[in-house]
């Protein structure tokens, strides 16, 4: 298949996805509270459709490798997230945002200079996916404010996450397995969600979003672990099956967990 026509179809629907799934869960914030938003936004809508483009044009091996660089850049997602989620509790966006942009690209480029491996890439995300939970775990409930839905809000938020997205594909177009392993799991949902909510529900909510969408992330951690093992011992279709299963089952285990918390301690 052509490169070119990948590079194309992978362009479009990585756009159609994400956008679809960040103005939804933005949507679905706003009216159902942070944990349901929080779970729909870290879905694995960009991750794993770079993957199944990647298997179009790529071997097992290729995957794999960009799997485990996938996996260590994951890890520095989790820290990307709590670095917004304190900031943004008493401070605006830009600032919020920033500082946690820089942080994530200052730690993208350390890990980019190390050879990791699926064993040291897992152990970070052991080490950091815990710590990063626990210090976020006491801001994942806030009161949604009350907001109006006006008719361009959806066409601006699409135009708004169409647009990143397109910036970070381009930049991921020359990219080798590690970097596209990297690029795959930049944190763009999660960025566009921040960019949306937070000047609409304020600091405190977003942050309550991004706090609970630690978990899903984590989700994500555990996906590209199931497509490195499986893919070359039971072939691309079925290790690009588990990849997508996994994070999708884990969303839904994290989402039953929380109503049944809420309704024990309502009880």
């Amino acid at each position: 298949m052509p490169t070119e026509f990948l590079f194309d179809l992978a362009f479009v629907t990585k756009l159609v996805l994400t956008a679809a799934i960040v103005v939804t869960a933005s949507m679905v914030t706003e009216r159902a509270g942070p944990l349901i938003g929080a779970l729909v936004v870290t879905l694995p809508v960009t991750v794993w459709p770079a993957f199944v483009f990647l298997a179009l044009d790529h071997d097992a091996a290729f995957l794999a490798a960009s799997a485990v660089a996938g996996l260590a850049i994951n890890a520095i997602t989790a820290v990307f997230m709590l670095i917004y989620v304190l900031l943004a509790l008493k401070l605006g966006l830009v600032v919020s945002l920033a500082v946690a942009l820089a942080s994530w690209i200052a730690l993208a480029l350390v890990a980019r200079s190390i050879a990791w491996t699926f064993v040291t890439a897992g152990l970070l995300n052991i080490v950091l996916y815990p710590c990063c939970l626990w210090l976020a775990n006491r801001f994942r409930a806030a009161a949604m404010p009350a907001v109006t839905t006006k008719w361009y809000d959806v066409p601006v938020r699409t135009l708004l996450v169409c647009s990143l997205m397109a910036a970070v594909l381009v930049i991921g177009n020359w990219a080798g397995p590690v970097t596209t392993g990297m690029i795959a799991v930049f944190p763009i949902s999660t960025t566009c969600t921040m960019l949306i909510l937070q000047p609409r529900i304020g600091g405190p909510a977003t942050a309550a979003v991004v706090a609970n969408g630690i978990w899903g992330m984590a989700g994500i951690s555990g996906g590209l672990t199931a497509l490195h093992l499986a893919v070359e011992g039971l072939g691309m279709v079925p290790a690009l099956a588990l990849a997508l299963a996994v994070p999708v089952t884990w969303n839904l285990t994290v989402w039953i967990s929380g109503r049944r918390r809420n309704r024990s301690v309502e009880i």
